[in-house]
């Protein structure tokens, strides 16, 4: 005891403060760095070791098992082993309820919880027993809306009711409905249900309710500014009775948003919980003055948040230093020049972070410090060139290269879903052998497209008329022609974009960033007087997805999403991409509360920084392939000038960064921030990736224009192939179905 009462009195006063107040609601706004694990691990021992209340009577809730399992561990590390308490995450504590009462929202209690896999099975089967095509409408896509219903309690009744009565939604009203019936005959739960369920059981049964109200008579929840709806009301049924809740969290920290969280939650607990506490943890532990000075005066700016400013006793240190660079891969030079310079004996490498918006940004970095030997890690995340949807584009590219390349073709001839089980592949495989022929030769064959199921067999038919038409042209056109040709005409493209979820979209952000290695590729060969091959583009890319760059644990350079970050922190950061359309998010300029949410993450990624905070931006950026002129972000523009040093900071209405002259107020009447991602929709994609010209639009004497050989003129056509004598390499045979020309 007296070891704990003298850690309490180490605490700072607001620390103490909260881990003694323990009746009535609670709300401990807990700033990034203020120290509230120990706090609430704090409060905990003071209630059990000086206040005698029981283990058993106390829960507390989190979001990640991670989490959960260090509050249990410094909880154990100050009271002891062997304690009868819940320390879980929402979805275990109500698991545990539900297994103890299943039989009371009609399941048996060894029900079983379906993974993210189980319940694509069972959609597809819904799909396939309606006869949809699961690329018109993924599974991906249905469940994302079945869980969206299940987190607002709206039933596939209600669905259909309140969203009109279109085919689409009566069909999707319609799987779910089955999706419900599968699942209740298989006496399963979806994680969705877990909460849903828990719900829906202490809100009918009074029993049960009253039982576990009296059990918990202590609640705590981390992380508040991230519970959804369902949480929010799972804890409200729990704390109804004793009212001693404690809520921890940060209006400030709220960035999830997009996966359901409601800041509303956090910032009308007052109103929910009359006569509740409010303490706010403001001292900061991480960061020096100067960080958390621009910090808040981005975040200051958020109209929908509590007051509250962080501040430390720590000296003000270094000021954060920002660099305009002229590109983006001039940026990622100098980071890595920086990162360079910095370390040495009392800087090691995993001291430092990059943090950026989106996955697809990493590339540029993994390739700057590829060519410094700097050893990093990509956290919460693959490496670029080990994301499968790159794999698996690499993989569509090496079968165009070498048509005999089996492996590859293995792995991408289901990707997209084509029809064809592993039964098949297997058959497919031992035809090959037999016949000592390569895999893509067997799905040429007509004769083994009858042998498929009529989609599967159309389907095997397209896959190979696409490979073999790019294999025979490929040293006639450019990578990217072939890489935009693969993305559109597999289908691949399209059928992530159907899924229409948040991991799909970040899916095909990095597909279309690969573009933009191929158009460094093509930059660099074309400054050198040279044409760029497939094969050799693929041997440069190949070195870089094959090196062994980064082991766990390592001294190693981190690299990692804002998202991701939240709750580390790194001696160094850099935060590049200080660009309105990229930070903020162009999506965010669509939303009302858009902006207000990436200004949260800006203030995340700011207080991530202990010592150091660099914040970059790029004049010209070239994303998914397109290069655009930038303007700096709104956020840069937010931050106390006398808190930067290095480049000056641009502002809105036509003010001169340089000679003063203009109004440096932030006006969004300049017009759009940079949307990269509009050109680049397969619809987009689908014209720039078939044939612009045909033999009926051609004759001899044209003068044509070609992507890779510049300019030619038609000598003969025959059939749906031209001859073209170019300045540049003489004369070249040409299949129209898919060469890139143009009349002059």
């Amino acid at each position: 005891m007296q070891q704990i009462m003298e850690y309490l009195n180490k605490l700072n006063p607001e620390q103490r403060e909260a881990a003694l107040h323990l009746d009535g609601p609670l709300l401990i706004l807990a700033g990034a760095g203020s120290g509230k694990t120990s706090t609430m691990t704090h409060r905990i021992a003071y209630m059990i070791r000086e206040k005698g209340i029981s283990p058993y009577n106390v829960l507390a809730v989190t979001f990640t098992n991670k989490a959960a399992k260090e509050m249990r561990d410094r909880v154990e590390t100050l009271v002891g082993e062997g304690l009868n308490m819940w320390i879980l995450t929402f979805h275990a504590a109500c698991l545990r309820i539900l297994r103890m009462h299943a039989d009371r929202v009609g399941y048996e209690k060894n029900f079983v919880v379906y993974d993210p896999d189980d319940q694509k099975t069972v959609i597809r089967n819904a799909l396939k027993e309606r006869a949809v095509e699961d690329k018109k409408m993924t599974p991906a896509y249905i469940l994302s809306i079945i869980s969206d219903c299940k987190e607002k309690e709206i039933s596939p009744e209600e669905y259909e009711r309140t969203n009109g009565e279109n085919p689409k939604v009566r069909l999707i009203a319609d799987i779910y409905k089955s999706y419900e019936q599968t699942l209740k005959k298989n006496n399963a739960m979806d994680f969705d249900d877990l909460i849903l369920r828990a719900v829906q059981l202490l809100s009918e049964e009074e029993d049960v309710r009253l039982f576990f109200q009296n059990k918990f008579r202590y609640i705590m929840v981390d992380e508040y500014q991230d519970t959804n709806y369902l949480q929010y009301r799972f804890v409200k049924l729990l704390a109804e009775q004793h009212n001693n809740l404690c809520v921890v969290g940060d209006d400030d920290q709220c960035i999830y948003q997009w996966r359901g969280a409601d800041i509303n939650n956090i910032l009308d607990f007052e109103k929910d919980f009359r006569g509740a506490k409010v303490i706010k943890l403001e001292q900061n532990y991480r960061s020096n003055a100067n960080i958390l000075a621009a910090a808040h005066s981005v975040i200051k700016n958020n109209r929908g948040r509590k007051e509250k400013e962080l501040w430390t006793d720590k000296e003000k240190g270094e000021k954060l230093r920002y660099y305009r660079a002229d590109d983006d891969k001039e940026e990622a030079r100098f980071i890595a020049a920086e990162i360079d310079r910095l370390c040495g004996p009392a800087r090691s490498y995993s001291d430092i972070a990059v943090l950026y918006r989106t996955n697809a940004q990493s590339r540029r970095f993994e390739d700057a410090f590829f060519g410094k030997g700097i050893p990093y890690r990509v956290l919460g995340g693959f490496r670029y060139y080990d994301r499968k949807e790159v794999k698996d584009m690499m993989s569509y590219m090496r079968v165009v290269q070498n048509p005999s390349d089996d492996l590859s073709l293995e792995r991408i001839m289901n990707e997209p879903k084509r029809g064809v089980g592993d039964k098949s592949v297997e058959k497919l495989k031992a035809l090959a052998r037999v016949r000592k022929e390569s895999l893509l030769a067997v799905l040429s064959d007509p004769e083994v497209w009858e042998g498929l199921s009529a989609a599967a067999g159309k389907n095997m038919e397209e896959l190979s008329a696409v490979i073999n038409l790019l294999a025979q042209e490929r040293e006639n056109l450019k990578v990217s022609d072939i890489y935009d040709a693969l993305l559109v005409r597999t289908g691949y493209l399209s059928a992530l974009e159907k899924q229409n979820t948040v991991e799909s979209e970040s899916r095909v952000e990095n597909l279309l960033e690969f573009k933009s290695a191929i158009y460094d590729y093509e930059k660099e060969k074309e400054d050198a007087g040279e044409l760029g091959t497939l094969s050799e583009f693929l041997e440069k890319i190949s070195l870089m997805a094959e090196v062994d760059n980064h082991e766990a644990g390592e001294n190693a350079v981190v690299l990692m999403t804002l998202h991701s970050s939240k709750g580390l922190e790194f001696p160094v950061v850099f935060m590049p991409g200080m660009e309105d359309g990229l930070f903020p998010s162009w999506r965010s300029f669509d939303k009302k509360e858009g902006i207000e949410e990436e200004r949260r993450l800006c203030y995340v990624g700011i207080t991530r920084a202990m010592e150091r905070l660099y914040l970059t931006s790029s004049e010209y950026r070239t994303m998914y392939g397109k290069g655009e002129h930038t303007r700096e972000s709104l956020f840069l523009r937010e931050i106390d000038k006398s808190l930067i040093e290095g480049d000056g900071i641009w502002a809105d209405k036509g003010f001169d960064r340089y000679s003063g002259i203009g109004d440096p107020t932030p006006d969004f009447s300049l017009g759009e921030p940079f949307r990269p991602f509009a050109h680049m929709k397969s619809a987009a994609e689908t014209k720039a990736a078939k044939p612009v010209l045909s033999a009926s639009e051609l004759a001899p004497g044209d003068k044509v224009s070609h992507n890779k050989f510049g300019q030619g003129l038609i000598i003969s056509l025959e059939g749906n192939t031209a001859s073209v004598a170019f300045d540049s390499v003489g004369i070249k045979k040409l299949a129209l179905d898919i060469a890139p020309l143009k009349k002059v």
